[in-house]
């Protein structure tokens, strides 16, 4: 058995041959969970995985903004662009993949993400979450009267199916490295128990 330095060391570096490998990194949760930072750091050390976060490919795809979706169409169009993104991704492997915090409402959604992928739920408390999110303008369910009670109802609304990712990753408090980390080590943990080795 090699040991695990060994084996994340090669896998950072798109070393690692083994049948399993290549599985999607899909980072859920709640706005303001970081889906999009740890997103573009874990890209940055797994060099062979392309990175899509499914928000922004949604805005260069429309040539809009979020919010204008929401505002031009609805956020029901919305949902419908992202449940069809989702499932054209889903078919490819080697990504990581950030997606919107309310995608995963959608059981084909999630059906689609985990064929090819290890689902990794980014939980963070609403205290944090609020903290982290609060200046920002771009998010068109939280534009209104924005406050952590409708970060909480929006949580108990979202997260029994947050709850169905493969991992949960605490990110309370941590340093962006410690979970990259628990991701990496759980991604590896997952793999190996499949392949044996």
């Amino acid at each position: 058995m090699r040991d695990k330095k060994w084996l994340l060391n090669n896998l950072r570096r798109g070393e690692v041959d083994e049948k399993g490998f290549d599985k999607n990194i899909v980072l859920v949760g709640m706005p303001g969970a970081g889906k999009t930072y740890i997103g573009e750091k874990l890209a940055k050390l797994l060099v062979h995985f392309n990175y899509i976060d499914t928000d922004k490919k949604i805005e260069e795809q429309t040539e809009l903004s979020i919010p204008e979706i929401f505002e031009k169409y609805s956020e029901s169009y919305f949902r419908e662009l992202e449940s069809k993104l989702i499932q054209e991704i889903s078919q490819n492997k080697s990504q990581i993949i950030s997606i919107g915090g309310g995608a995963f409402e959608r059981d084909e959604n999630i059906e689609f993400l985990k064929q090819n992928g290890i689902t990794f739920y980014l939980k963070s408390s609403i205290g944090e979450l609020f903290d982290r999110i609060k200046e920002e303008e771009h998010r068109p369910l939280l534009a209104q009267n924005f406050s952590p009670k409708i970060l909480e109802d929006m949580l108990k609304k979202r997260e029994k199916n947050y709850l169905k990712s493969d991992f949960i990753i605490d990110t309370d408090k941590k340093q962006a490295y410690t979970i990259l980390n628990d991701i990496l080590g759980e991604y590896e943990n997952y793999v190996r128990q499949r392949i044996g080795c």
